[in-house]
């Protein structure tokens, strides 16, 4: 029977046995003895519960061999045996040197002097970061530099210089301004000379370089980041700020994250990701991605995302009797929370309650978000309800490729938006009446937040008890494609009459398919009116060949009853419609904006209510009214998806209103 022995000394040796064919004991090894010197052979083909271990100080435990001892011992009084964490403190151990082969890294003698401490009422030591011959040490409350390899000899009148020593880190001089890098040391990156990270305490974000630090938040962004970075933390963690240096665009770019286990209801969104230009000295853009980590190699900017999946539940395809095992069912509608990625780990619970851990059930091989159609890819034996767990599918994204569509974040397009103020002849109040812009087909005016001026000062109402602003805003301008329609206006005669949903119709006369076919268009959707015709009727079908028309609705209608077709077709739908995208034989109208001289013009049409003292207001106008209007323009899904969309100029058409 096997038993554990402890050795009680470290300068013994332990001495295998065994038995070996004959039943007779034999030594098998020893541990420390090399053969060539005493040592015995390590037997291979032994049966280990007939093996045991010998300690023995004598070498080979040879009688009256020589015996090791303990040998020289150091011994120090340490006055406090306890581990100690100094936060404030930098520990470094001996050199490495890979000319030489000298390698001292494991080596911290405590014989010498290897600590550096920094003023422990500006906080722990964040990050450290060498700056050719600086070190520079990065607290919570303060930012300071180091000499490396060198020191600072001052003299007594002040002046100092620059001496060789045998000190690794020299005295620690902080930068000018109370400034630290919090508990976000993620969000450091740095470029040439530049450093850049933020201080959530002094909500900043900030430059550090041969000048010092700067304020760089402050910029045009100082409320923005005031209230942004106080929003990502809440009362149980702390939320991220992450940094990196864009090489690409040279850029800085910083992604604020709220905690992401609570939900943060107050938050205007869970991330903002932007970017600082230091050649403009200003923040340059917002992005629609919210990654891990952000780096730059090799004129690439790169960033790491985990497209994390989150819990759902699924259940077997059809009734519990169906055949076992299983690796395609459906997810239970209305359970998915986060997205569910095509190669994903999936554990499951399959019985109440929940284990730990959870078991494997797979790698999901394709879901289909339409029929909630979930394949896996294994099978397993399944109960009718399974709650199951997606895990999260780690990416690296390179930015800027031409492989993948413009503004394409991780698998997702966004559109594109710059939003600015017209404010020409500030002095006067003004009617906008349209608005124009040069550059690149596929820019609209956002449906969101349309075109909209300058507020009121705030008016008292009885009948809410509240205090308010109003201002003039006008509907949205669609982009030349997106707003490009034509009119389908046909009739045709009923030959017989009906009270089904069905009717056979004659005469047709109208618009036509194509120019050069003698036939009528009668498209699915289009609105049927007539004597008998109940409101909201669209056509359902229509037979060419029979001349067969069904609808959505029982008519009531005799015979030579004349019925009206009308249906608006936007140019996503001109190739369904008519055949083709460029229907020349078929008037064409322009919603949004249209195209003259190769500028895009647009009327500007009122959506506003009534303010206080408005006699006429809304479509009752031209334009809005204000001493300037706030514009939004943003990209389309329907032209050029993912192609280039410049845009050079933007202005608009006013008048000036009477008595201001």
């Amino acid at each position: 029977m096997a038993a554990v022995i402890e050795i009680k000394y470290f300068n013994t040796f332990t001495l295998h046995k065994t038995n070996n064919g004959s039943e007779e004991p034999i030594w098998n090894g020893s541990r420390g003895i090399p053969k060539d010197i005493g040592g015995y052979d390590v037997i291979s083909n032994t049966v280990d519960a007939n093996n045991w271990v010998i300690e023995e100080s004598r070498i080979s435990g040879g009688y009256n061999n020589t015996s090791v001892d303990f040998g020289a011992k150091a011994y120090i009084v340490e006055e406090d045996a306890n581990a100690s964490f100094l936060g404030n403190s930098l520990i470094y151990s001996g050199p490495f040197n890979s000319r030489t082969g000298i390698n001292r890294t494991n080596v911290f003698s405590v014989g010498e002097d290897i600590t550096k401490s920094a003023d422990p009422a500006n906080g722990s030591i964040q990050k450290l970061h060498a700056s050719d011959s600086n070190l520079n040490v990065f607290q919570e409350l303060k930012v300071s530099r180091a000499l490396i390899d060198k020191d600072a000899v001052y003299s007594a009148e002040g002046g100092g210089s620059i001496t060789s020593s045998n000190l690794v880190i020299g005295v620690l001089q902080p930068y000018g301004g109370e400034y630290g890098i919090s508990k976000n040391p993620e969000s450091f990156a740095n470029y040439g000379y530049s450093q850049y990270f933020s201080d959530k305490n002094n909500n900043a974000i900030l430059e550090l370089n041969s000048s010092g630090i700067s304020e760089i938040s402050s910029f045009g962004m100082k409320n923005f980041f005031r209230t942004s970075l106080e929003e990502i933390d809440n009362s149980i963690s702390e939320g991220y700020v992450l940094g990196g240096f864009d090489i690409h665009n040279k850029q800085y770019v910083t992604s604020l994250q709220a905690n992401p286990v609570l939900g943060q209801a107050s938050r205007r969104q869970p991330y903002y990701t932007l970017s600082y230009d230091s050649r403009y000295n200003g923040w340059v853009s917002f992005f629609n991605y919210e990654p891990d980590q952000m780096f730059s190699l090799r004129n690439e900017f790169y960033s790491v995302k985990s497209l994390a999946a989150s819990e759902a539940f699924a259940q077997t395809t059809g009734n519990a009797t169906a055949p076992q095992p299983q690796s395609t069912f459906q997810i239970l509608p209305g359970s998915i929370t986060g997205n569910i990625v095509n190669g994903s780990r999936v554990t499951a619970c399959l019985s109440t309650p929940c284990p730990d851990p959870l078991t494997y059930i797979g790698n999901v091989v394709s879901f289909n978000p339409t029929t909630n159609t979930l394949v896996l890819s294994q099978a397993t034996n399944f109960s009718t309800d399974v709650k199951m767990f997606f895990g999260s599918l780690t990416g690296l994204y390179k930015h800027y490729s031409t492989a993948v569509p413009r503004s394409n974040f991780y698998g997702t397009s966004y559109p594109s938006s710059i939003s600015f103020v017209v404010n020409e002849n500030p002095v006067k109040s003004k009617s906008f009446q349209t608005i124009s812009y040069e550059g690149s087909n596929g820019w609209s005016v956002d449906i969101k937040s349309a075109v909209n001026s300058d507020p009121t000062g705030n008016d008292f109402s009885l009948a809410t008890q509240t205090w308010s602003e109003t201002r003039d805003t006008s509907y949205g301008v669609l982009s030349y494609y997106e707003g490009r329609y034509a009119i389908v206006d046909s009739k045709a005669v009923s030959t017989t009459a009906s009270t089904t949903t069905s009717v056979v119709i004659q005469n047709l006369t109208g618009t036509y398919t194509n120019s050069s076919a003698n036939q009528v268009l009668i498209p699915t959707g289009a609105i049927v009116t007539g004597v008998g015709v109940p409101l909201s009727t669209e056509v359902v079908s229509f037979n060419t060949t029979t001349n067969t028309l069904v609808v959505n609705q029982n008519l009531s209608i005799s015979a030579n009853t004349i019925l009206y077709f009308n249906l608006n077709v936007r140019w996503p739908q001109y190739q369904t419609v008519f055949g083709t995208s460029d229907p020349g034989f078929i008037n064409q109208f322009y919603e949004g904006f249209n195209r003259k001289e190769n500028k895009y013009v647009a009327s500007l049409v009122n959506a506003s209510g009534a303010a206080a003292g408005e006699i006429n207001f809304g479509n009752e106008i031209s334009g809005i009214k204000g001493f300037y209007a706030n514009v939004t323009m943003t990209t389309d899904a329907v032209t050029n998806p993912g192609g280039e969309k410049q845009l050079f100029q933007v202005s608009t058409t006013y008048n000036a209103n009477n008595g201001y």
